[in-house]
């Protein structure tokens, strides 16, 4: 299985090769805790699942190493506002991610470094890019990475070197700097920024957002290391940072592939809190919706595809895993049987859901191939697939959903059914036996009106309670 993925330092889809034989090291860029993260936020999270999860089950073993962002400019605004100190300030908002990723049947990464743990490793780069003479003090104590200084600058985003070059930025935050495009490293401390600082030979303050992601990879994945994502906002400037400070210290080439995903929209609009469709991971399961649904929302687009999120992609995220659901019961139900084996077996989907997985993660593919498989399932069972059929064919499924997640992790328990819907059933089982159309109807109603939907097949009617928005 050659995996093939889009690597936004080359621009073009090419094979993927590990530096070491079956090992991968893969940095993502985590969240900035100070809110709950979004939906937005979730999508770039799941691609980072899907792609760990592929690169496992083409034989690889992963160290991933995400970061967790708890001292830049939002954060410390918030810990003034709340007057708490930064640490505890961000902590329930950390607290509630890794419950979100729980939610979201996403994988642990190996490490979650935090930025505040990393001060010293940080200190000791800007140190090494005043040695190499990168880096310079500016004239309120701050410190810049020059650009002009470093030639390798503007690769990952294909910059045109002379627009950096175009004059001197004043903000109004920012002191004057050499160069148009030179970043901090340092921020020296005032006012605002209360009581987070740290002493630097340099001065005290605390450090740029992009140094400590060159810091914290390095750190846990060396110099050079394999994997490197984020969403397509993070490619400039902050990844282009990131090789600068780490590539102009080391010499080496930073990370060999680079992989963004799109922007996630709602309804086919950016996602804002001025137009009302800014959502929470919480705001949507208080609405009645389960991680599992939204999960299967986020991941069906290709990942360098923009992702239009609307409730009625919810909704159809249902549809299709109740139908994943009634297949693996009807398989269960199948495998318990005591009944020969015939040799009989559903065709093996894995060929072509993992060639759809090595095609730079295309999961519109990967996804018909299990709906493909689905349908087969329904099929042979239709025909007597055997209960050693049915539980191979199990055993396929369960290979898909190391990739997936979605089709045996949270699944909904199974629903003990009253003895008046029962009842109900049973006489329209009778109304039906009998061609007695209307009262069949009238009884389908009924059910419904109760919170149960009847399905008909070949083997005869099934029950199943309905979702409740």
């Amino acid at each position: 299985m050659e995996l093939r993925f889009y690597n936004s330092l080359t621009r073009q889809v090419e094979p993927f090769r590990s530096l070491k034989p079956h090992e991968v090291g893969m940095y993502t860029c985590g969240p900035t805790v100070y809110n709950f993260a979004h939906i937005g936020n979730f999508r770039a999270y799941l691609f980072e699942d899907l792609l760990r999860r592929t690169l496992e089950f083409a034989g690889y073993n992963v160290r991933q190493v995400m970061n967790l962002t708890d001292v830049d400019d939002k954060t410390i605004r918030g810990s003034l506002a709340a007057g708490k100190p930064l640490k505890e300030y961000t902590r329930p908002y950390i607290e509630a991610f890794f419950a979100d990723l729980k939610t979201l049947n996403i994988e642990p990464a190996e490490v979650y470094p935090a930025a505040t743990d990393h001060i010293p490793e940080m200190q000791q780069l800007i140190q090494a890019l005043f040695d190499k003479g990168i880096a310079y003090k500016s004239e309120d104590g701050s410190v810049y990475f020059s650009v002009d200084r470093f030639p390798g600058y503007g690769k990952l985003a294909h910059l045109d070197r002379s627009a950096l070059r175009s004059g001197v930025r004043i903000n109004a935050d920012e002191y004057e700097k050499e160069g148009f495009g030179d970043f901090a490293l340092w921020k020296a401390w005032d006012e605002k920024d209360g009581d987070v600082v740290w002493d630097a030979p340099w001065g005290r303050g605390r450090p740029g957002w992009h140094l400590e992601c060159s810091a914290m990879s390095m750190k846990y994945l060396g110099e050079s290391f394999d994997l490197h994502t984020g969403g397509i906002d993070n490619l400039f400037p902050h990844h282009e940072n990131e090789i600068a400070q780490a590539e102009a210290v080391t010499g080496k080439p930073f990370v060999h592939t680079w992989m963004h995903c799109a922007h996630l929209r709602v309804n086919g609009q950016k996602m804002s809190k001025s137009l009302g469709n800014f959502f929470t991971l919480r705001d949507l399961l208080d609405k009645g919706y389960t991680g599992r649904e939204i999960r299967y929302v986020l991941l069906s687009a290709q990942y360098r595809q923009p992702l239009n999120f609307t409730f009625e992609a919810l909704a159809a995220a249902r549809t299709a895993l109740s139908r994943i659901d009634e297949c693996v019961d009807a398989l269960s139900a199948r495998a318990g049987e005591s009944k020969p084996d015939d040799g009989k077996r559903v065709p093996s989907p894995l060929p072509a859901f993992g060639e759809a997985l090595a095609d730079d993660l295309n999961l519109p593919e990967a996804l018909a191939a299990l709906f493909a498989f689905i349908r087969a399932a329904n099929g042979a069972l239709a025909e007597g697939l055997s209960p050693a059929g049915a539980q191979a064919a199990l055993g396929l499924l369960g290979r898909m959903d190391a990739v997936l997640g979605v089709i045996y992790a949270k699944r909904p328990k199974a629903t003990t059914i009253p003895a008046e819907i029962k009842a109900l059933a049973a006489a329209r089982a009778e109304a039906r036996a009998a061609k007695n159309w209307a009262e069949s109807d009238r009884l389908r109603d009924e059910l419904a009106a109760k919170g149960w939907q009847v399905r008909d097949s070949k083997e005869g009617q099934t029950l199943k309670p309905m979702a409740k928005k």
